[in-house]
């Protein structure tokens, strides 16, 4: 799965959602002619990701070009269950990427377009956030 090889900091503050403000990066097709573009925000982790692009890469049956537009590296920490409050901040427990709305997912090109909007469909349904498709015109 995804994760950094290098961070300058291991562990990270949680940070606080900014979902109701437009993403202003990443947000236009830059390499493919079908994307899939985020219209609600989350944490995408890298597992989801991956699923994600599995799904995808099954459903094209490895023909044309997929982009993955978006990498974990915000850091999520988790304590082992029944422990008690003032041990500290927990282990890095998995990545995860804060998404925003109009964000850009995933790009394809090389394939029909019935193709790469169903692949990018069923890509969708394994993410935490609402989707749509996207096509160059």
């Amino acid at each position: 799965m995804l994760q950094p090889k290098k961070q300058k900091h291991r562990k990270v503050q949680k940070g606080r959602s900014r979902g109701r403000l437009k993403e202003t990066r990443g947000v236009n097709l830059a390499f493919g002619q079908f994307g899939l573009q985020a219209r609600s925000a989350a944490w995408v982790t890298s597992a989801q990701i991956e699923a994600a692009r599995k799904a995808i890469t099954h459903s094209l049956k490895r023909e044309g070009k997929l982009w993955i537009r978006i990498f974990p590296d915000k850091p999520v920490t988790s304590l082992p269950p029944e422990v008690t409050l003032g041990g500290g901040k927990g282990d890095v427990s998995h990545y995860v990427v804060p998404v925003r709305p109009g964000r850009m997912l995933f790009e394809v090109d090389g394939v029909p377009k019935k193709a790469a909007t169903e692949a990018l469909r069923i890509a969708g349904h394994k993410l935490p956030v609402l989707t749509k498709i996207v096509v160059k015109r």
